[in-house]
């Protein structure tokens, strides 16, 4: 008989918590829960943050935080769901970056937070009582670690930078 390890139990509530939050804020994206505006309105919203293309922006941002989530939640593909999780917050920062830090203020804080907090639950591993480790930790590979977050770094630089230019284009235009 194995005793609870508070380590473990510790990822867990972290783990759940985590995703869970992940989840609820991708899913007002994807499907409109909790008075979210919907793929339509994040569509929307993305194209006036300067996103391009702003429907599969929506969609990627959705998927990375809903997803991300769950998976987070579950313990399953631990390395890609803390990975998804932190990139889909990563262009959430450069959103919100222009306000200072702060929340209340409109900044970077919230999504930063979110984002650190998924990326640290990725390289740690999601601890005894996940899925990962009932499949035997089929996706949670150290090689997957690895490939899921520079995978994600590589997508965030690049879908971060695609704006960035977008917005500077607009300003000289202007």
């Amino acid at each position: 008989m194995t005793c609870v390890n508070r380590r473990d139990l510790g990822l867990l509530v972290l783990r759940v918590g985590t995703g869970a939050v992940l989840a609820a804020h991708g899913s007002q994206k994807l499907l409109g829960w909790f008075g979210g505006g919907g793929i339509e309105g994040t569509t929307a919203a993305m194209q006036a943050m300067g996103f391009h293309p702003p429907r599969h922006s929506a969609v990627a941002a959705g998927l990375g935080e809903a997803g991300g989530g769950v998976l987070l939640a579950l313990g399953l593909a631990t390395p890609a769901a803390g990975a998804a999780a932190a990139g889909a917050m990563a262009g959430a920062v450069a959103v919100h970056a222009p306000a200072g830090f702060f929340a209340q203020g409109g900044g970077y804080e919230y999504p930063a937070f979110l984002g650190f907090t998924a990326a640290a639950i990725g390289l740690t591993g999601p601890g005894r009582y996940s899925l990962d480790r009932v499949t035997g930790h089929r996706f949670d590979q150290p090689w997957m670690v690895a490939l899921a977050f520079a995978g994600s770094a590589a997508a965030a630089v690049a879908v971060v930078g695609k704006r960035a230019k977008g917005q500077a284009k607009a300003a000289d235009d202007t």
